[in-house]
């Protein structure tokens, strides 16, 4: 791209002028050598040549050209009247540039200008002919041929200004169309938006619906715990836990996902305590990565009122040994009944309190161990509210769970009796 073209560029000052191209300066630059200043597309920059200015033949190293952007500001405001019609104004309003002739004639501006010069044209033609008499006879007229080609000069022009009055015509058709179809999709602008907020909105409403179905989904999922529970829900203050996909919570507690699970709750009686176990499969506290630690949970009940407190009931665990062997794992504790954890309740649960070193983990990790088979543990909680001896545990622990607890409850009171008769002398310790 050279410079710019325009038809008062002969008389600007001159320099304003590209020595090389002759035309307006675009993008100027300037040489440190002499200081003169040439389009920055006219200079030869391949393979790093140094820069020859045209009129002292000054060479300047091509590292030494500058962009001038001072002097493209002032250039700015320089006068300019169009090379391609009548219009005049200053350099930073001149878009008509050598590059762009073909659009430029097809704007409306150029269209009018070119049939002001038709029209002026035809009328200085017909004062022509009017004064030298062209209405002559047409054997004049033949024998003169400076006649003839006014005459057919004079007839391209009105075909000329016809055509071009015709393309004005086009052209405000086109307009007017345009303008049509501005207003068309101004409307249609106006309708997307509409669409679009009744979309937003129903995008805010799926949104609610959707925030209601998770709150419903909530509720669900608790009911079906709360079922859950109920279906093994124990009134006797024994209760057996089955914990199913063990690997599975053994793996979530090691990573920490959920350190520990709870029992469904049970009760002590049909108005009594309510209780659940608590079991931190990885270890809690001292425990951790060592032990399981095993606790018991007394939680808020609608019978609270006419409870005794503090809970002061010794409470044992058993982990069932699944093969015939049974060697269970048995432990037992009684309440600190200075603990919170032992006070009646103020929300739904108090602080669990138990036994942090219930089991080895080397152990229940070992391959085959008899306490996890099918991937489920049981453990057995057992409130003791009749001082049961220590030594009776095992026996009673080793009763089927499957009898019920009136029966289990008589063969431990024969056995009682069995071993007093056995032993008058010995006094049972709790």
């Amino acid at each position: 791209m050279v410079g710019i073209d325009a038809r008062n560029k002969n008389i600007l000052d001159t320099k304003y002028t590209c020595p090389k191209c002759l035309l307006i300066l675009r993008d100027p630059v300037q040489l440190s050598t002499c200081e003169y200043r040439l389009c920055q597309s006219c200079i030869d920059t391949q393979q790093g040549a140094p820069i020859k200015y045209p009129q002292c033949q000054t060479e300047t190293p091509n590292g030494q050209v500058l962009l001038d952007r001072g002097f493209k500001s002032e250039m700015q405001s320089l006068p300019i009247d169009c090379s391609f019609c009548q219009w005049s104004g200053i350099l930073n309003n001149y878009q008509f540039i050598r590059g762009k002739k073909e659009e430029h004639y097809l704007t409306t501006h150029h269209q009018e200008a070119i049939l002001k010069v038709v029209r002026h044209m035809r009328s200085q033609l017909l004062d022509t002919k009017m004064e030298t008499d062209i209405t002559r006879t047409t054997t004049a007229v033949t024998s003169d041929p400076a006649l003839i080609q006014l005459q057919e000069f004079y007839e391209t022009l009105n075909i000329l200004a016809g055509g071009i009055e015709t393309l004005n015509d086009d052209g405000q058709r086109i307009s007017n169309e345009l303008l049509q179809c501005h207003i068309k999709l101004q409307t249609l602008v106006e309708d997307f938006s509409q669409v679009k907020l009744s979309v937003e909105e129903s995008h805010s409403f799926l949104e609610g619906v959707k925030q209601n179905q998770d709150i419903l989904n909530q509720d669900l999922t608790s009911l079906k715990e709360k079922i859950n529970d109920m279906q093994y829900v124990s009134y006797d203050g024994t209760f057996i836990w089955k914990i199913t996909n063990f690997q599975e919570k053994m793996t979530d507690a090691q990573s920490e996902r959920q350190a520990s699970i709870y029992s469904p709750p049970f009760y002590s009686s049909l108005t009594g305590y309510k209780m659940r176990a608590r079991l931190y499969i990885n270890g809690d506290g001292n425990a951790r990565r060592t032990h399981m630690s095993l606790f018991f949970v007394l939680m808020r009940s609608l019978n609270d009122p006419i409870l005794k407190f503090p809970f002061a009931y010794k409470v044992t665990f058993c982990m069932y040994d699944q093969t015939p062997e049974q060697r269970h794992i048995i432990d037992s504790f009684r309440p600190d009944i200075r603990s919170n954890s032992f006070q009646r309740p103020r929300s739904e649960m108090n602080i669990a309190s138990g036994i942090p070193k219930f089991f080895p983990l080397a152990m229940i990790q070992q391959e085959g161990n008899p306490y996890v088979r099918d991937d489920t543990m049981f453990i057995k909680v057992m409130v003791d509210f009749g001082d049961m001896p220590k030594t009776l545990l095992p026996y009673s622990l080793s009763l089927n769970p499957g009898l019920p607890m009136h029966i289990q409850h008589t063969m431990i009171k024969q056995e009682v009796e069995r071993r007093a008769q056995q032993h008058p002398e010995s006094t049972p310790v709790a």
